[in-house]
């Protein structure tokens, strides 16, 4: 049992996080730290965490551990503001969704890899974002990706990934390239789909939504995800998401041309296909 953690950001993932480790009495005491007041304010009243500072110095005093829950984008002035504060014997992670960029910002700000800086990625999520629509369930039977550098230090891979199954979540540990490239596939490409659908719906005729019914409902859901994190992952993993728009673009290129040219054989094997493996899919 860790005796004090800090949560930088306390949305809906790093306040998930907090709920998880307060439910599962991991943790004894849990900091919040923001700019916005208000926001740490409901999230002591929510008992997300157990209190909150606008200081960073105050907030990182006897710490643990410190969790990085912001927009990537945010990471280098984070890093560079904890930085005095942060001795190797406090261990720092975060939740970012992309993790070689993190791991390229970590190297800018320290000068090296810190050993005590562990990268992770939970795989979870909802569209809805902020401490109000943190669950303390959130991460169960959830996916967390660890990226540990070769010079990680091995206790604190250990406690990471400890925190993380204490909440629930299945940890495994991969290379941040690897990483990279599997969650651009699995994950970026569809919100750049759904944003891009979106986009295209209202450019091309606004009413349209009004005849839309649940298939669209259902595949449009997470263009009401945060614009600001996605903003920030589509700078930070620019070169794997385009390389799977471009790919996704080849695919839709090929149903195209089985549609033009009139071959219903081989589009009803190219969505029996597709059906076969989703449904396999959500059988494991």
């Amino acid at each position: 049992m860790m005796n004090r953690i800090c949560i930088i950001g306390v949305g809906l993932i790093g306040g998930s996080f907090a709920a998880g480790l307060k439910q599962s009495n991991q943790v004894h005491t849990i900091v919040g730290y923001g700019r916005n007041e208000a926001n740490l304010i409901k999230a002591q009243e929510l008992m997300v965490i157990d209190e909150y500072s606008l200081d960073i110095s105050e907030a990182l005093k006897d710490v643990d551990l410190v969790l990085i829950a912001t927009p990537v984008n945010s990471f280098k002035a984070i890093l560079e503001m904890i930085k005095p504060y942060i001795t190797e014997q406090v261990i720092v992670t975060d939740v970012g969704s992309t993790k070689a960029s993190v791991i390229n910002i970590a190297k800018q700000v320290f000068g090296h890899m810190p050993k005590n800086f562990i990268p992770a990625h939970p795989i979870a999520g909802r569209e809805q974002s902020g401490v109000e629509a943190a669950q303390a369930d959130l991460f169960n039977n959830k996916r967390v990706i660890i990226t540990p550098e070769d010079n990680s230090n091995a206790l604190s891979v250990s406690a990471v990934s400890a925190l993380w199954q204490s909440v629930g979540a299945k940890v495994e540990v991969m290379d941040a390239d690897k990483h990279d490239d599997l969650l651009a596939m699995t994950s970026h490409l569809p919100h750049m789909l759904a944003f891009s659908l979106m986009d295209y719906l209202m450019s091309s005729n606004p009413d349209a939504c009004h005849y839309a019914a649940g298939g669209f409902k259902d595949f449009s859901r997470i263009a009401s995800s945060d614009a600001v994190m996605w903003r920030d992952i589509c700078i930070n993993n620019p070169d794997q998401i385009i390389k799977h728009i471009e790919g996704y673009q080849e695919s839709l290129s090929s149903i195209a041309h089985l549609i033009k040219n009139n071959q219903p054989e081989e589009l009803e094997k190219l969505f029996s296909d597709a059906k076969s493996a989703r449904d396999n899919w959500l059988k494991n």
